[in-house]
């Protein structure tokens, strides 16, 4: 490759409109990643946003007949295959309607894992009850991996004697990944370390990352009035939004404060009625999913975002980016990839002790709000410096242009590991 020509790469992703935050993370760094490489995006979704042709071409991917060639003859005007490699990035989650396909896909074809999620047992459980992934590949590789106590696991969910989020602490799923990975490009030390000790493959660490708006917002955070609480996102019971409610009930009276809560609830009934049991209903607002402008608003005027995860599989939290990007203070569970995050960015919270750690950072606030001020701006010092899209793409662009050595090299380790 010469110094000026750009790396070949075919970007397989949820794009949107999906409603998935890596089709979001896909659109946040479009452009750059655009101007990087030769690139051509493929889904297998039926539809996606027009607005994407303004980038790249976008290819419909039938998941299970695609070969090498298909991604080689891409967009070639004169018929003919490029005389490169042609790097197939494929980002992994965890939820089987974006992912199933492309999990399919990587157990027959050599790619780049740009792996999102560790514990993906959730999602692959999902997908073989539905009929979207083998359920002898998917044994055949627990066998592979973890023995027979990776099968034993497996036959103790089958027979609801352990759940697949149990298996999930015991197995994370992403050496399922693994089987024709060319390299793996992941978001936290935590993933990548997981991945470096299979002795597989070449791994990458690459900061996640998010488009700051071109100047910081104009805070808007009052003094006046209740004290302004956000939780939002996909919302499962791992981000502890019960617990919350359990930490806020106590202060009622003593400290006046509202906590809008946004974005799809595992449970809303019973979290209504949680707040209700705990007298706090009125003080808690369901918005249910919104637009990002308005999502935006609620940060910008928030005294604390809360961003709690445990348990947690060491994933980089897109939610964080956008709290940063609003100059919201957070408090996070000091835990995976939060516990590495610099303690002058967020507030930390100890997992075994939460209520009481959370009674004192909320009364902390109500008494000086400069306290998240500092937080705050020091956290969007850090999204500036660490996670431009510009340094995204250009990392993407030196791994692809590894491709055909990273090849050799996963090859190699394969064999090895198999004598």
């Amino acid at each position: 490759m010469s110094p000026t020509s750009k790396p070949r790469v075919h970007w397989v992703s949820p794009l949107p409109n999906a409603q998935t935050d890596i089709a979001h993370y896909t659109r946040r760094i479009l452009p750059e990643l655009a101007e990087a490489t030769d690139l051509t995006l493929w889904t297998d979704a039926p539809d996606w946003d027009r607005e994407l042709y303004n980038f790249a071409p976008v290819r419909r991917l039938d998941s299970d007949r695609v070969t090498p060639r298909d991604f080689a003859m891409a967009g070639r005007v004169d018929g003919k295959p490029g005389q490169g490699p042609e790097a197939v990035f494929v980002n992994i989650g965890n939820a089987w309607p974006f992912h199933a396909g492309f999990l399919r896909m990587i157990q027959r074809l050599p790619s780049i894992v740009v792996l999102h999620d560790m514990a993906i047992q959730e999602c692959l459980f999902d997908a073989m009850e539905r009929g979207f992934f083998s359920r002898d590949t998917y044994e055949a590789e627990m066998a592979r991996w973890h023995g027979q106590a990776g099968l034993d696991g497996v036959h103790a969910v089958y027979n609801g004697e352990m759940s697949e989020g149990d298996l999930a602490h015991r197995f994370a799923g992403f050496e399922l990944t693994l089987r024709h990975a060319v390299s793996v490009l992941t978001h936290t030390p935590v993933a990548r370390d997981a991945v470096a000790a299979t002795q597989t493959v070449p791994t990458y660490l690459l900061d996640l990352p998010f488009c700051p708006s071109a100047q910081p917002p104009e805070v808007i955070r009052s003094g006046i009035g209740p004290m302004r609480l956000v939780q939002f996102g996909y919302t499962g019971p791992n981000r502890r939004l019960q617990n919350v409610f359990e930490a806020l009930a106590p202060l009622v009276g003593e400290v006046d404060f509202h906590l809008d809560v946004m974005g799809k609830l595992w449970d809303p009934a019973y979290l209504r009625q949680r707040a209700e049991e705990l007298g706090i209903g009125r003080h808690v607002t369901f918005h249910g999913f919104v637009e990002e402008e308005f999502l935006d608003e609620k940060l910008k005027a928030a005294h604390l975002v809360f961003n709690l995860r445990n348990p947690t599989m060491g994933e980089a939290s897109g939610s964080q980016m956008r709290i940063w990007n609003a100059m919201a203070p957070s408090v996070v569970t000091d835990l995976g990839w939060y516990a590495d995050l610099p303690d002058d960015t967020v507030f930390k919270i100890d997992p075994d002790h939460e209520l009481p750690a959370l009674h004192a950072l909320i009364r902390q606030l109500a008494a000086d709000p400069a306290a998240g001020r500092k937080i705050a701006t020091a956290g969007r010092a850090r999204l500036e410096e660490r996670h431009g899209p510009a340094r995204y793409a250009a990392a993407v662009a030196e791994v692809a242009g590894r491709f055909s050595g990273d090849a050799a090299a996963a090859l190699n380790a394969k064999v090895m590991r198999s004598v």
